[in-house]
């Protein structure tokens, strides 16, 4: 059967250390499997029954064997959800111990995509990767304090210190975090002054597109150039600018996909799936919280697999990778 690692690597000596290991499905497996369309517990069991991975045909294309190695033309990116308010005497530095309850995956075609929507996934009320008021008041020290050690609010002192103009080598001596990705971040931020240039009147087609496939949502949109949701949603359907939506493609359209995992992007140009027939949309729970676990998933399991017996056609619509 299948086997879960964790290791915890350092970028600069690449020395790593084995921090866990579980030898059953994991929540980072359900995760793998869907963010690239490939059924690890299936092939796994497979394999542990003797089939030769040359003989197991992948169950997403229909065509080619388990053998492919993945190859994805997409980004995911799965963020945890804390709920360390909850509890008096929790510490809040983030070290190797499970601390998060849950957590949610993004996709997207570009990192700042699926990153801002992962960022609104985990925690409602947040608009994408932008600070918080309590993160403000920091000073200078406390932010740098807040930035060396790793907490439930990173993500936020890291936008934070971008708002205060920090040089992307100074929050990485701080964060470790590779520069890559920090670049990727920072652009937000300046993507998001940029609009701040801007009222509704004078916003350029070109810039609000280019917002969207960053993504940011249309209220995020709004609070910069001083409007409101509605209308800067009226203004981006009147003139087409709308997602497309897209297949989790094991093999990067090499291999026609018949898989039914589908997200909505606007890095593209037509949809990989034609909508003929009306259906009934079911919404999934989202990410696990204390008080709500898998009970409100298997509900919409259940109403899913009622429809389907009524001869209703229906899509789940659900950013929590760990249930079916």
């Amino acid at each position: 059967g299948e086997c879960n690692i964790q290791y915890a690597l350092d970028p600069c000596s690449e020395t790593y250390y084995i921090i866990e290991v579980n030898a059953r499905l994991s929540r980072s497996s359900a995760l793998a499997s869907k963010a690239t369309g490939y059924p690890l517990a299936y092939v796994a069991a497979k394999l542990a029954l003797g089939t030769p991975l040359t003989e197991i045909r992948n169950s997403v294309t229909k065509t080619t064997m388990a053998c492919f190695e993945p190859s994805l033309d997409y980004v995911v990116v799965k963020i945890p959800r804390w709920d360390l308010q909850k509890f008096a005497m929790v510490g809040k530095v983030l070290g190797s111990s499970m601390k998060s309850i849950g957590e949610v995956m993004s996709i997207g075609r570009t990192f700042p995509e699926a990153m801002q929507k992962a960022i609104r996934m985990a925690t409602p009320g947040v608009d994408g990767f932008e600070s918080n008021p309590s993160v403000k008041s920091y000073d200078d020290d406390e932010l740098e304090t807040h930035l060396s050690e790793a907490s439930d609010e990173r993500v936020y002192v890291v936008a934070e210190a971008f708002d205060r103009n920090w040089d992307i080598q100074r929050v990485h001596e701080l964060t470790r975090i590779n520069h890559w990705f920090l670049l990727k971040l920072q652009a937000i931020t300046h993507l998001r002054r940029t609009l701040q240039n801007f009222s509704l009147a004078q916003l350029p087609l070109l810039t609000l597109q280019y917002a969207k496939q960053n993504g940011f949502s249309d209220c995020q949109i709004a609070k910069a150039i001083g409007s409101t949701e509605d209308e800067v949603r009226k203004l981006r359907i009147r003139h087409q600018i709308v997602p497309v939506v897209k297949q989790v493609d094991t093999l990067a359209a090499e291999f026609p996909a018949m898989t039914n995992y589908l997200y909505i992007t606007y890095n593209g140009t037509e949809n990989d799936v034609e909508f003929n027939e009306r259906g009934i949309m079911v919404l999934g729970c989202g990410a696990y919280r204390i008080g709500s676990s898998v009970e409100f998933d298997w509900c919409a399991v259940g109403c899913v697999r009622t429809l389907r017996k009524l001869g209703h056609h229906s899509i789940m619509v659900n950013y929590n990778p760990e249930t079916v």
